[in-house]
């Protein structure tokens, strides 16, 4: 009788506040404003503002809905365009938010022979450039519709967000023979409770309140990234 291979591991990512100090409005900010003429940046940025303090209140209500309200502010954009920034942005802005000690963390489950996958609810074309710099063997995240070479600003999934995480892992664990109880999930926000859920080994990073006193009272490992 032929015994089984052993599964595999793998340590999932989250990226914004994870790997990295950012935002999806951050990188939208930048990017729109690449876009823009100097001398009006400042006036699209305080036409902006207001909608900043609704997405706030949105987000803390949903983040499933805040991501597919927040993503129609690509309606109408050529996507070729701003796929084509995707490098820029990352050179100019999200690199140097990339925390060190996630960089260190990465390089440690490679050596062990873990695969490395970014679980998101950013878009594809922000996060790969990322993925790119750090070598991970897989990304998870959402994609925006296309329409005769222009975002329609829907996503052609749900967005990646809580419990669609956590379905992801599932599914790319599934795939390539992926042993969940002894992996490794890596997260910031209350959102990515179900991901650290589905992992034998949950990571809390820079965790907010909540989640750092769920983190506390099931006695998962904590870490500060500066």
């Amino acid at each position: 009788m032929s015994v089984p291979a052993p599964k595999k591991t793998a340590a999932f990512f989250d990226v914004d506040g994870t790997l990295l100090k950012s935002t999806i409005v951050h990188c939208y900010i930048w990017i729109r404003s690449s876009q823009i003429p100097f001398f009006l940046k400042h006036l699209w940025l305080i036409g902006f503002l207001p909608k900043i303090v609704y997405y706030l209140i949105l987000d803390s209500i949903s983040r499933t809905r805040f991501n597919q309200v927040f993503y129609r502010n690509y309606r109408g954009k050529n996507a070729a365009e701003i796929k084509a920034l995707s490098t820029k942005i990352f050179e100019a802005y999200i690199r140097p938010k990339i925390f060190s000690e996630a960089v260190s963390q990465i390089q440690v489950h490679k050596e062990q022979g873990a695969a490395v996958v970014l679980v998101t609810g950013s878009l594809g074309f922000i996060v790969q450039p990322i993925a790119d710099y750090l070598d991970v063997d897989s990304v998870l995240a959402p994609q925006l519709c296309e329409e005769d070479g222009q975002f329609t600003g829907e996503l052609t999934t749900a967005p990646l967000i809580g419990d669609e995480k956590a379905k992801a892992m599932r599914n790319y664990a599934d795939q390539h023979g992926i042993s969940l109880e002894e992996s490794y999930a890596y997260g910031d926000s209350q959102s990515d409770l179900p991901m650290l859920e589905c992992v034998g080994n949950p990571v809390v990073v820079n965790p907010s309140k909540s989640l750092r006193q769920k983190a506390a009272a099931s006695g998962w490992e904590m870490h500060e990234w500066l």
